[in-house]
This record gives C-alpha cells, sequence and structure tokens, in this order.
C-alpha cells in the first residue's frame, strides 16, 4: 500500500505525452487534443520522434529532451516501449505515468514495474482510459468530453464506464473531483486511491465501480480508514454470483463470492448499490441529507395516489412510517380540512393553497417525533409550485437534514425543485427513488455502526488446546481431509459448543446396539465415511430408534442403502447418539469457510437439509463479537422466528452470539481449518445445541488470524504494568473508548493540549473523537494507560499514538499525559511501547513533530534515542524528532 507520489499523479504541475500525434482517432492524437483543450495551466510536452510540431506546439524526439521532468506522463506508445520509457522516465525524476497502452503481456507488465521500482515511479494501469482533475482543468485521457468541476471523486476498474459516467455526470450538472481509470491496476490500486482521496479536501464522496479485489487488507485497511472520513459508495459487478465454484459443504456453497463481497463493503462501512443511478443518489443523499438520525419517515403529500405509493415503497424496502402522535394530529387539525387522513401519509389535499403547505410543513418539523420527513408535490392550476417553494424555504433552510424532496413532474415544478436544491434539500424524481434513497440512508447507517467495532481475535473463553491439537493432528497424520462426526463434535466442545454426546463404533448391529445401551433410548444413527459428505443424501440417517430391534434393523437398511449409492465409499462405522428432543427449537446452520479474495468468513442462517433452497443465510467476516453476531443474525429471515411466536418462547439468542463468536476464535487459531457445517445448530429459550457438524481441513495453512482481512484488536498488546508503586493497564484504544477519552482531552491544561494539538480548544470535535479512538491498527496504534478511579471507573492517565504511513516506512509519533501527572515517569512508560510496537511492526523510523518551547517532550524523546532533524528549519518553530528503527533499504532519489 502507498500513496507515495500521488499528489504528482492526480494534481501535477507538468504533463508529459509519449505517443503525442495528431493521427485521426487514435489514443495518443486524442489525450494530446484533451491535455491542450482544457484549463490545466502546467506545460504539456509532446514526445514522439516522429514530429517536430503538433498544433504550433513543439514536440520532442525523446524524454532527454524535455524542458524538464514531467510530474505525470502519460504513455501511448506500443507494448514493447513501455518498460524502457519507464526506466528513463524514473532516471529523470519523473514521479508517475499512466500507461494507457493496452496489450501488455504479462512479463511486459511485470517489467514496467521492475524498471519504475527503483525510482519509486507510480504506474496507473495498464489499459486504462487515463483520469481527469476537473479542478485543475486536468484531462489526461481519451475520453470524449471534460469533466465539470465537483467535490465527487469516481474510480473505476472499467474505462468504458467511466465515458459513461462522464456524460451522465455532465447531463445533470454533476461535478467530480477526480475521476481516474484504474486499468489493469498493475501498481496504483483501489487501497492506494481510497488512502489518497480520504484527505483530500477537495473530495466529499468517493464512488467506486469494483470488478475484482486482489489485495483484500490492503483495500479493507484504506477503505475502513475512508469510511470514517466521508462516504464511500461501491458498485460492485457480479452479484449473478456465475463465478461461484462447487463446494462440498453446505458453507462452501452458500459462501458465494459475492456474497463476500457484500460483507466486506458492509464491514468496512461503505455502501453497495446496484446501478450507476443508484451510485450518485446515494452520494446526494448522503451529502445533503447524511445528518439525519431518524429511523422513520412521516410522508406529507397534495396527493393521495402519491402517498399511496410512498407508503407501498416504504412497505417493500422495510421502512416504517410514523405513527402520528395525538400533540402533532392536534396541531394538524388546526391547519389541515375536517376530512384529512389523520394518519401517515398525510394527504393536505388536492387544492391546498399555499399557507396550508407551510403550516403542515412547519408542524412537522416543529415536532421531533415526526422523524425525517419526504414532502411531496404535484403540481395543480390551483397555486404555483414555485410559490409554495418559496414560502417553504424559511422552514427548511434551517433543518434540510430533516427534509426530503420529490416535486413530482418536469418543467411545472423545475423553478421549485432548483429552489429546494439551492436550500441544500435532497430532492427526487419520484416517491420510491425517495424512499430508496432513506433505505440506503438506514443500510449506510448500520454500516457505519459495524465499522465502529473492533473485536479482539480471541474471547474470554479458552479452548481445550490439547483436545484440538490432538484431534487435528491425528487426521492430518493419517491425509484425511474431513473429521468423523465424533471428532468434529469434540472440537466444538473444545471451544464451548454444547453438541449432542456422540459414539463412534464398527459398521455392524451389535456394536451399534452396545452404544444405545450406555445412551439410553431413543437414538439416532448415523453413517460414518470419510467419503459422504451429506448423510441424509444417502439415506445414512435414521431417528428415534426406539429399541433394540428397531436400531439392529435400521443399521442393516442402511449398510444397504449407502452401499447401493455409493458403491465405492469407505465405510468406516456408525455413530450413535441419543434422540434429543427440544420442540421449540429452530434448526440454524451455523458455518465457516475461506473465500479465494478475502479469506476467512463466517455463515449464520436458516438449517436443514434444505438450507441451500431456502436460502435464508447471511455472511460476515471475522473477528466477531456479540454486537458484530447480532448484526449478523439480524440479516436473517429466521431471526423473527427466534424472536418468539405463539407458543414458541424467544430463543436465547445470547447462546447462538456465543456460538457465532466461539467459531470466529476457531478460524482466529487454526490456520488448517478449512469448512466447517455446524448443521443443524438447535437454538430455542434453553440455549444451543449442535446435533451434527462437519469439519474439512486443509493440509497447508489456508486460514489462522494473520489471514483476516480485517486485521484483530491487538490484545496481545495489553499489558499490566506497575508505575509508581500501583497496577496500570496499558492497552491498545477501541471506539468505545470515545466518552473516557474526551474526559481525558478535555482535562488537560491549555497550555499541554497546545503542546500536543498544536493549538487550544475548549472541546474536542466530534469527527476528531472519532478519529482518535476508532483508528485502524494495521496502520494505527494509539496506546492508553488505564487505571480505576476512586469510584472504580476507568480513567485514562496517559495517551502514546503513531500514525504510519501506508508503505510502513515513517510513523509519527504523540505523547500527552495527564497533566497532574507529568514529570512522574508515564510518558517514558508509554514510549517504551511504542517503540516496542513500532520494531515489531518494521517500521522503519519514528519521527516527532514537537514545538520548540516544548522542551520536556524534546529532553524526553532525546533519551529514548531520538536526534534532531537539522533540515528543520529554525524559523519554523518546530523541531522534527527521529529515531532510527532499522537501517533503511536502498530508496530512490527523492
Amino acid at each position: 500500500m502507498s500513496i507515495r507520489h500521488l499528489n504528482c499523479l492526480l494534481s501535477p504541475a507538468r504533463v508529459a505525452v509519449f505517443g503525442a500525434s495528431n493521427r485521426p482517432a487514435s489514443v495518443g492524437a486524442t489525450v494530446w487534443r484533451n491535455l491542450r483543450a482544457g484549463r490545466f495551466a502546467g506545460p504539456v510536452y509532446g514526445v514522439n520522434p516522429k514530429h517536430s510540431m503538433l498544433d504550433g506546439a513543439p514536440i520532442f524526439a525523446n524524454a532527454a529532451q524535455l524542458p524538464a521532468a514531467p510530474d505525470l506522463a502519460v504513455i501511448c506508445t506500443p507494448p514493447a516501449t513501455v518498460a524502457p520509457l519507464v526506466a528513463e522516465l524514473g532516471a529523470l525524476g519523473t514521479r508517475t505515468a499512466v500507461i494507457v497502452t493496452a496489450g501488455l503481456s504479462a512479463q511486459q507488465k511485470q517489467a514496467a514495474l521492475d524498471a519504475a521500482r527503483p525510482w519509486a515511479l507510480r504506474l496507473l494501469g495498464p489499459n486504462c482510459l487515463g483520469l481527469l482533475s476537473p479542478h485543475i482543468g486536468l484531462n489526461a485521457s481519451f475520453a470524449h468530453a471534460d469533466a465539470l468541476a465537483g467535490d465527487v471523486a469516481f474510480v473505476s476498474q472499467s474505462g468504458a464506464l467511466v465515458t459513461a459516467v462522464l456524460d451522465w455526470t455532465r447531463s445533470r450538472g454533476i461535478g467530480l473531483s477526480h475521476l481516474v481509470s484504474l486499468g489493469e491496476h498493475c501498481d496504483v490500486d483501489f487501497g492506494d486511491l481510497l488512502d489518497h482521496l480520504a484527505s483530500d479536501a477537495g473530495t466529499r464522496s468517493i464512488l467506486l465501480y469494483v470488478e475484482s479485489i486482489e489485495s483484500p487488507r490492503k483495500f479493507m485497511s484504506a477503505a475502513r480508514a475512508a469510511a470514517r472520513n466521508k462516504p464511500v459508495i461501491v458498485v460492485k459487478a457480479g452479484r449473478a454470483g456465475h463465478g461461484v465454484q462447487a463446494a462440498a459443504s453446505h458453507t462452501g456453497a452458500l459462501a458465494g463470492s459475492d456474497a463476500v463481497y457484500d460483507a466486506a463493503i458492509r464491514r468496512a462501512g461503505m455502501l453497495r448499490v446496484d446501478t450507476l443511478q443508484e451510485l450518485f443518489i446515494a452520494a446526494q443523499t448522503l451529502s445533503r441529507f447524511g445528518g439525519n438520525r431518524d429511523g422513520t419517515l412521516t410522508v406529507m403529500t397534495n396527493g393521495g395516489g402519491a402517498g399511496v405509493m410512498a407508503a407501498d415503497a416504504a412497505a417493500r424496502e422495510g421502512i416504517a412510517l410514523t405513527v402520528l402522535g395525538s400533540d402533532l394530529k392536534a396541531r394538524l387539525d388546526t391547519v389541515l380540512p375536517a376530512q384529512w387522513s389523520r394518519a401517515n401519509p398525510i394527504d393536505i389535499v388536492g387544492d391546498a393553497p399555499v399557507e396550508r403547505y407551510a403550516e403542515t410543513l412547519d408542524a412537522l418539523l416543529a415536532d421531533r417525533s415526526a422523524g425525517a420527513v419526504l414532502f411531496m408535490h404535484a403540481p395543480t392550476a390551483i397555486v404555483r409550485s414555485e410559490d409554495i417553494a418559496r414560502a417553504c424555504l424559511p422552514l427548511v433552510r434551517g433543518q434540510a437534514s430533516r427534509v426530503m424532496s420529490a416535486w413530482l413532474g418536469d418543467s411545472a415544478v423545475a423553478q421549485a425543485r432548483k429552489r429546494f436544491e439551492e436550500a441544500g434539500v435532497a430532492d427526487y424524481a419520484t416517491p420510491e427513488e425517495a424512499v430508496h434513497a432513506f433505505a440506503m440512508l438506514q443500510t449506510y447507517r448500520r454500516n457505519q455502526e459495524v465499522l465502529m467495532e473492533t473485536p479482539a481475535a480471541s474471547t474470554n473463553t479458552t479452548p481445550d488446546h490439547a483436545c484440538v491439537k490432538a484431534t487435528l493432528d491425528a487426521s492430518l497424520a493419517e491425509g484425511r481431509d474431513w473429521l468423523g462426526e465424533h471428532e468434529a463434535k469434540a472440537l466444538l466442545l473444545a471451544y464451548g459448543i454444547q453438541t449432542v454426546p456422540t459414539l463412534a463404533v464398527a459398521p455392524t448391529a451389535a456394536a451399534a446396539i452396545e452404544a444405545a445401551r450406555g445412551l439410553g433410548y431413543p437414538v439416532t444413527l448415523k453413517i460414518r465415511s470419510r467419503d459422504i459428505t451429506h448423510k441424509s443424501d444417502v439415506g445414512g440417517v435414521r431417528l428415534a430408534l426406539a429399541d433394540e430391534s428397531a436400531l439392529a434393523r435400521a443399521a442393516g437398511e442402511m449398510l444397504d442403502a449407502v452401499r447401493s449409492a455409493r458403491p465405492l465409499a469407505r465405510i468406516d462405522g456408525f455413530t450413535v447418539q441419543p434422540t434429543v428432543r427440544r420442540p421449540h427449537a429452530q434448526e440454524l446452520i451455523v458455518g465457516a469457510s475461506i473465500d479465494r479474495v478475502f479469506g476467512p468468513v463466517i455463515l449464520c442462517g436458516q438449517g436443514g437439509t434444505a438450507v441451500e433452497v431456502v436460502g435464508d443465510t447471511a455472511i460476515a467476516l471475522p473477528p466477531l463479537n456479540r454486537a458484530l453476531a447480532h448484526e449478523l443474525v439480524s440479516r436473517t429471515r429466521v431471526a423473527r422466528l427466534l424472536a418468539g411466536f405463539r407458543d414458541h418462547p424467544p430463543a436465547r439468542l445470547d447462546a447462538l452470539y456465543d456460538v457465532l463468536v466461539a467459531v470466529s476464535q476457531m478460524l482466529a487459531d487454526l490456520p488448517h481449518l478449512a469448512e466447517l457445517d455446524i448443521n443443524p445448530l438447535w437454538l430455542d429459550e434453553d440455549g444451543a445445541l449442535a446435533l451434527d457438524a462437519r469439519v474439512r481441513l486443509s493440509h497447508t495453512p489456508v486460514g489462522g488470524a494473520e489471514r483476516f482481512a480485517i486485521l484483530p484488536y491487538p490484545a496481545q498488546w495489553v499489558r499490566t504494568r506497575t508505575w509508581n508503586g500501583r497496577a496500570i493497564v496499558v492497552r491498545p484504544i477501541r471506539p468505545e473508548d470515545d466518552a473516557q477519552h474526551r474526559r481525558f482531552v478535555e482535562s488537560l491544561d491549555p497550555e499541554d493540549a497546545r503542546m500536543r494539538f498544536f493549538s487550544v480548544r475548549k472541546a474536542l470535535p466530534r469527527s476528531e473523537l472519532a478519529r482518535l479512538t476508532q483508528i485502524d491498527y494495521d496502520r494505527e496504534m494509539a496506546f492508553i494507560a488505564e487505571a480505576a478511579d476512586a469510584q472504580g471507573c476507568p480513567q485514562t492517565l496517559g495517551v502514546a499514538r503513531t500514525v504510519s504511513d501506508p508503505d510502513n516506512v515513517e510513523a509519527e509519533f504523540a505523547i500527552v499525559v495527564r497533566s497532574d501527572l507529568k514529570g512522574q515517569g508515564l510518558g517514558t512508560l508509554l514510549f517504551e511501547q511504542l517503540i516496542e510496537h513500532a520494531r515489531a511492526r518494521g517500521t522503519e523510523r519514528l519521527v516527532g513533530i514537537v514545538l520548540r518551547e516544548n522542551t520536556r517532550m524534546l529532553k524526553l524523546s532525546a533519551a529514548m534515542g531520538f536526534k534532531a532533524d537539522p533540515a528543520e528549519p529554525p524559523a519554523s518553530g518546530l523541531r522534527r524528532m527521529v529515531l532510527a528503527l532499522k537501517s533503511s533499504e536502498s530508496r530512490s532519489p527523492a
């Protein structure tokens, strides 16, 4: 991951086009013309040995003849020339190149990367359309038109969609901050651009068209960081799932690649939409209406039909319409006709004058219980739409985040729509579009809540590691991929998941009868074969066998059925277990598998033999905690049954959450775990019980916490330390520390706050508090020193923080200790753990930007081995303190 030199890619000062031409319809000619025709203020050089002049501009024969090294080179030359050209540009001092050229072989792409690496020259493409940065008038592409300047960034793997979006946004007056075609993204990819755009002041929202992800942890790390700062909205192609391969387990079959992408997008706090139109509707909604936190919708309309359409859309989308309170009804009675609906949608009647619109809207906005308001109007001859808008503007200007509008029609409502949009109101063409936008906002809010969660890989439950090791080692030593049912259940028990007692016996009726005598009747008999995964499919399961004769008969019939259905299958024996009766239990499935892109995934839903047919499952990425387990279960239809119905009491959902968290821990602990099915898992008012389980192992590691797409909470860095004769805890910060962290920052003396934040502040903005507590442990660390106060509540004593660049070359540190605890060694203790962590991550150097008058920090950092950077000018008022953690690799000149 790297954002190095991406400023030169997206905001270059000088650009050169290699392969500039005047040949009609050629890529080189189009790129040259687009760059020259735009508002780009910097020099644009053309390079082509076949020309000396183009369009009145001098053309250079090669890179060496250029007057200055371009920040950005656009390469439109044949594939064989690309790598040598990249090497020449790197030596010249160019920092970025767009390879528009298509048709590079794998060897030629690698040669270009090898040529760029010594100079840290960044490559976009090959086989891409190019890029546009309208705010500086840059059109370094062969697109058919230029883009309007705005604050929405669009990054796409499809060049064709870039041109379509360009055309679509221009026709609708939507401005873009950047428009980037990734092409084959041999170097610069989604992760890099998300990192750059997340901190780009000119970009308020980021839109992505994604076909595939090659570096999942890099992508997730960048996406989560970006989504904490601004909306990130994704169109992911491939919902049809034609590429899902056959899998041996139910979980493997159900956890198709698109469902996993869906889970990844959700976990990263982004919003997924299905169409390009939805992409920009969502961007408008989050930009104008994103501050809304209401969960219900109130519809006001001058037409009953439009109200019914909105209500129908809300029912389809699962959006609750607000139940009007008695006080609100009483106020509306004073402004609406006697025959008004007294329900939601609120029909103000088609002959409504301007005053009725304004008074109704005023009543709704004055009552917070009304929730969000969808203002709808269909044009009539009674009153001009623009007059209605003008009368309502004073009301909506201050509360645009509570109002959505749908001015139905076209030219008759155009001016009214324009006035509302200028006031910051999100406007939609139809009732259905408005309700769908509100539903997208609800989904986005839920995804942002998921983003807040940072569970550890391990839980408070300590598994029976000896049992787990013995079970897995035996299977791997014997060359078996699948654990026997009794072994799989032993694995579950080792992680605290309750199972039905199961005995493995020889494939004879006598052996089964002997086992049943110890268990007690009735019993369930199952075939045991390493070659048969789904036992029910071959007659390998018989339930509720009441006595010895029934068991003996079932054993013989089962052997005959299995041998007939699978004559080549090896019969290892039977398993015998007591038949359990829990009449209120729901059959669920909990499983795990390894996705080829995002690694370990977890599945939950309605179980049983028809699990694929029912199709009621949801997917999540580990690690999980109870909150994330709850979110996963809530996305299934069976969750409504688990809440209780008729004579079925509510099931113990906490027991299900614990099973899911235990499976998450298995995936972290067991790198050889390839697939897991617990099906059925019974859940009722008494808890969870695993009736059957299948586990497939891989002889080479495929999982483990190191292969999670999301780095778990680094619990290994939680330390109990002794300071001033008392025990304190030094641990990584969590999102739920926000209130505690606010109290700590607000307790600092103004001068201490200035030394830390370079400014004096009375309060910490919510956005900055979130940035300080919701960190990505893959690139940041914040250790807090914590101890209990007199009331036993945890309080923060000090904080030490590092933020690494995406290349992990340099990490900037900051340390602050509570004002009344300075000079007692706490800063040194925090500093030591911070340095230890940076070394463990492989960071090359730690740096700190310290005010020159902050003598205490300068003295502490010097004592820890930091050296002042002599290049920092005294006039800056700052000192740059540097600690080399390891020998820097050979790097190119900057």
